[in-house]
């Protein structure tokens, strides 16, 4: 399908920026046109660029692949010193002039891929699908019942939005990492609310030594919100392994141990804390 030649010249426009923080001289249009792989690409004549890059692409109008190449590189993070950041910035207009065409530009391992809006919006319909665990709808209120500091509330939903963020864009090992440290947080926040001298006495670990309250680590917040019977074993057995894909956070960890997450490990990561969810509304009145 051609695209429109108001698409066109308005392409032209923000491919070129003229006057703006990403504008092309005329040499660089040539190679900006060579690495996108345009068919014959020509020299530029010295006229007014967007006049010679609009012409350029009428001639192709009919030529989907190469307007599709070319669309591609401009949302490149290649393209840009800054890489991504600037190549996001680029696609959000572009995808502006696209929406009219029914095409849309989306980032794949970092690479811009463009496709009809309804093909996106079904591979989003399968991805989401796909997502059996993820972020509770009611979320704020189920932790909003459990603890009272309200900053501390608001930082939990935070953390896991993000770790939803990272999981929706493939960027699974950090969507690990953020649902590990929302675990953490939560437990810390139930057990203080709970037992407000910990912050005091400190806590007890499982080999009897005690640390403060702001040094304990996830394990021990595990097997204590478990001593007291406030989850069920198969959430501290999960929660603990979670806890061990948490600390692939160190790259020399992952590497030594071949770990490679997918949507299905993030999936199943995000189980435990439904169950923790669970069992820590269950024992609320438990002391």
């Amino acid at each position: 399908m051609s695209f429109d030649e108001m698409t066109i010249d308005r392409l032209a426009k923000i491919i070129c920026d003229i006057g703006g923080p990403y504008e092309r001289k005329g040499y660089q249009l040539e190679r900006l046109l060579r690495r996108a792989k345009w068919p014959d690409p020509p020299q530029y004549d010295g006229s007014a660029r967007v006049s010679w890059l609009r012409d350029i692409l009428t001639e192709h109008q009919d030529d989907t692949d190469a307007l599709h190449r070319l669309v591609c590189r401009i949302c490149d993070p290649l393209e840009y010193d800054d890489g991504l950041d600037t190549a996001r910035v680029i696609c959000e207009v572009v995808n502006r002039i696209l929406e009219p065409e029914g095409l849309v530009v989306t980032y794949s391992n970092g690479r811009p891929i463009i496709s009809t809006r309804a093909e996106q919006e079904q591979a989003e319909g399968k991805k989401e699908k796909h997502l059996a665990y993820g972020v509770p709808s009611d979320l704020r209120s189920r932790l909003s019942a459990l603890i009272s500091d309200r900053s501390l509330v608001d930082l939990l939903v935070s953390r896991a939005e993000e770790a939803s963020i990272c999981q929706r864009n493939e960027a699974y090992t950090m969507a690990i990492i953020a649902i590990g440290s929302f675990m953490e947080g939560l437990l810390y926040g139930v057990i203080v609310e709970r037992y407000p001298r910990i912050l005091k006495d400190g806590m007890q670990k499982s080999n009897g030594a005690s640390v403060q309250a702001d040094r304990v680590d996830l394990y021990t917040l595990i097997d204590y919100a478990h001593k007291r019977k406030w989850i069920q074993t198969d959430a501290k057995d999960f929660m603990h392994k979670v806890r061990d894909y948490r600390n692939f956070v160190h790259p020399r960890h992952q590497l030594q141990n071949g770990f490679i997450p997918d949507r299905d490990t993030v999936a199943l990561c995000w189980a435990p804390v439904h169950a923790l969810l669970n069992d820590l509304e269950a024992t609320k009145t438990v002391r």
